[in-house]
């Protein structure tokens, strides 16, 4: 197979850069060419200002999505049961401030590797520095050291759905794949060495659960180690120790897994899986990270079994990583489709005509007492009525246009016979009005 350009100088200053991509079947290349004009269909920016979930302004600046109350509802829904998985594993809501001294990332290690990140803000009263914060980690590490610890007290579980800020370059923003305020739902763990093995299996458990809630079961785990360069921190023996726990972690958990150098965190090695979308496409997502450095640099310690001081270890953990990433990701995946427990608009019930408004009623009644309880808790249903003097065709329209999971079309005859005329994505049927809410529940 050969190439061949024609009409460019070569002596000119300035050369165009051209890319392509070859290959070795026809059929590849349709199967490729498909796959993009479906990516296309999918494009996140897309169906995020059709389905009404966010946007952009200039006045508030590039990378600084505003989301609508569509969209809040949405990553909230994803958010709460995110925590919710490792809340049934002990880990506990904390809370930290926007900003922080730079002192703090100082001391982390982070200002020296990412200060050109950082979005600073100097106070006119104190006269002291301080950075929008864009990570967790720090703050997290001085809650644990806020009092003291005994081996009886590890481990210790934090987890916190927070904004952080990064000044990313504007030519490497892209909609949610890539902002300036990242919502992390991020935690930490600070255990004995001999509790490391267990807490992993912890966090993978719970990877493997959220993926699989999402239609994103296939994933694979990049075990992403240091590489010779002097960007990482810490003794190298401890990295070797760190690097090995990782992989025998792996092991241990049945991960479809490969190994790439130069990947890992300046702090250490860490697990990244990677996800598959519904049109073939991988994507890093979450991640499990173990830390010997930062308990070094803060001097974290508590007692031992023989009252000896001692170092915990840290581990980094995110399900979702970026929220906003992973939103990205996820309107892609489903093309808009929201799973029903999730969908911003859960129901929407249209009127054939005026005549039943009583009907629709007590409809609403039901709908007002259904909770759902999976796979997120206390989950209220979301509805709308379209009562308006449009045509029936017309409501469909704009319901499917919305992706709306599921419509209730209520007529006189319906009202009449006590049943609801349902409308799912794949399928139509008349649900009892008695039995309407077991049928809302039983929705996938």
């Amino acid at each position: 197979m050969s190439l061949a350009l024609t009409g460019v100088d070569e002596k000119r200053e300035m050369l165009t850069r051209i890319y392509g991509v070859a290959f070795p079947t026809e059929k590849e290349l349709d199967n490729y060419l498909a796959q993009q004009e479906e990516a296309k269909k999918r494009d996140h920016r897309k169906l995020g200002k059709e389905l009404d979930l966010f946007c952009f302004s200039d006045l508030v600046g590039a990378g600084l999505p505003l989301f609508t109350p569509r969209g809040t509802e949405l990553r909230e829904l994803v958010a709460n049961y995110s925590l919710s998985l490792r809340g049934r594993e002990g880990f506990k809501k904390v809370w930290t401030p926007h900003i922080t001294k730079t002192d703090l990332y100082k001391t982390s290690g982070h200002y020296a590797k990412f200060g050109d990140e950082l979005f600073m803000v100097h106070s006119q009263v104190s006269g002291e520095d301080f950075a929008m914060k864009p990570m967790n980690c720090p703050h997290h590490a001085q809650i644990f050291a806020s009092r003291p610890r005994t081996y009886r007290d590890m481990p210790v579980r934090y987890m916190e759905a927070t904004t952080d800020y990064r000044d990313e370059k504007t030519g490497e923003l892209g909609g949610l794949s890539r902002v300036r305020s990242l919502t992390q739902d991020d935690s930490h763990v600070f255990c004995r060495n001999d509790q490391i093995k267990d807490e992993v299996k912890r966090l993978v458990s719970i990877v493997k659960e959220l993926y699989e809630t999402m239609g994103m079961q296939k994933l694979r785990a990049r075990l992403s180690y240091r590489s010779d360069e002097d960007k990482y921190l810490g003794d190298k023996k401890l990295w070797e120790m760190a690097q090995k726990q990782i992989k025998q972690a792996a092991i241990d958990n049945g991960l479809d897994y490969f190994e790439q150098e130069g990947e890992a965190a300046f702090y250490g090695p860490k697990i990244d899986f990677m996800a598959d979308d519904a049109i073939g496409r991988e994507h890093q997502l979450a991640t499990i990270q173990l830390d010997f450095v930062q308990p070094e640099r803060f001097g974290l310690e508590y007692i031992n079994s023989k009252g000896e001081k001692e170092r915990p270890v840290m581990i980094h953990h995110a399900t979702l990583g970026s929220i906003e990433r992973f939103l990205s990701v996820f309107i892609e995946h489903t093309g808009g489709w929201f799973p029903f427990w999730c969908a911003p608009e859960q129901v929407r019930i249209l009127t054939i005509n005026d005549k039943v408004g009583d009907y629709v009623s007590e409809i609403t009644s039901i709908l007002d007492n259904v909770v759902l309880d999976k796979p997120l808790k206390y989950n209220e249903l979301r509805y709308t009525v379209d009562d308006s003097a449009d045509s029936l065709g017309k409501k469909i329209k704009r319901a499917t246009e919305m992706k709306i999971p599921c419509v209730l079309i209520v007529g006189p005859k319906d009202a009449e016979e006590k049943i609801v005329s349902v409308r799912l994505r794949d399928r139509e049927e008349k649900v009892k009005l008695a039995k309407l809410a077991s049928f809302l529940k039983g929705l996938d």
